[in-house]
C-alpha cells in the first residue's frame, strides 16, 4: 500500500492534547542530552499507567492505519519498544486486524528458546510475507533502529518502517536529522503521530500557551530541519 498519506490533523491535535494532559508534553526550559537548551520536553517514560498505554498505541494504530503502510508483523525494541509493540497489536485487533508482535532481548539466553528474538517469527510463512514495522516511542540517535534492522534482516525478514510518537525534526551531528539518516540509510519511512511543525501550529491557536511559541520557533531556526 501506498504509505505517503498524511495524518488528519484532528487526530494530530487530539494526540498532542492527550500527551499534554498526561504531562508528557512540556513548555519552558530543559536541557538536551546533547546540551542543548529546548524550550519543551517529551518524556515518554511517563506513560506508565494502563490507561496511558492503551490510548497511546491506540493512536499508533490510527497513525499506522492513516499511513497506508503494508506489513505483516511489529516489532519493539528493548526496551521501551515492547511494551509499545504489544499495546499497538491490542489496538489493531481491536480494530479489526489480528497482528503478530515481536521483540528483543538485550542479551542472549542460552537455555529454552534460546537467542535474542522473542514472539512472533519475523520471517513469516504462508500468508505472511516478511514485512516488519518496527514500533519505538521517537528517534534521537537512531541506534536501536538500526539495531533492529539488523536483527529483522538477519532472521530473513524485511523491514518496512518505523513508527515513532513524535519527529522533534531537529538535526543531528549533521544537517540531517535522525530521523532523515533513518530514512536515507535503510531506505525506509518514519511514520510519526505529530511532528514538531505539528505542535508549533497547535501552540498557534491556543492562546494560553502563544508565550512559548517564539522561543520554540527560534530553537527550530537554530537547530531544525526543513
Amino acid at each position: 500500500m501506498d504509505s505517503s498519506h498524511e495524518i488528519d490533523t484532528g487526530l494530530v491535535d487530539e494526540f498532542i492534547n492527550f500527551v499534554r494532559a498526561k504531562g508528557v508534553l512540556r513548555f519552558g526550559e530543559f536541557t538536551t542530552k546533547a546540551g542543548r537548551l529546548s524550550p519543551y520536553f517529551f518524556n515518554a517514560g511517563l506513560f506508565n499507567d494502563g490507561d496511558s498505554l492503551r490510548q497511546l498505541c491506540e493512536f499508533y494504530a490510527k497513525a499506522i492505519y492513516a499511513s497506508g503502510i503494508g506489513f505483516d508483523t511489529l516489532f519493539g525494541p528493548a526496551y521501551k519498544g515492547i511494551p509499545l509493540a504489544a499495546g499497538t497489536a491490542m489496538a489493531l485487533s481491536s480494530m479489526g486486524r489480528n497482528t503478530p508482535f515481536a521483540y528483543n532481548r538485550k542479551e542472549a539466553k542460552d537455555h529454552g528458546e534460546g537467542g535474542t528474538l522473542v514472539g512472533a517469527p519475523l520471517a513469516g510463512g504462508g500468508t505472511n510475507s516478511g514485512r516488519v514495522l518496527i514500533i519505538d516511542d521517537v528517534i534521537s540517535a537512531g541506534t536501536s533502529v538500526r539495531e533492529s534492522v539488523e536483527m529483522i534482516r538477519a532472521a530473513g525478514a524485511t523491514p518496512v518502517g518505523v513508527v515513532i510518537a513524535l519527529d522533534r525534526m531537529e538535526r543531528g551531528s549533521g544537517e540531517l536529522s535522525a530521523v532523515q539518516e533513518v530514512e536515507n540509510s535503510f531506505g525506509i519511512p518514519v511514520i510519526s503521530v505529530a511532528k514538531l511543525t505539528d505542535v508549533i501550529r497547535y501552540l498557534s491557536g491556543q492562546s494560553e500557551l502563544e508565550c512559548h511559541l517564539n522561543a520554540i520557533r527560534a530553537y527550530r531556526v537554530r537547530y531544525g530541519i526543513n
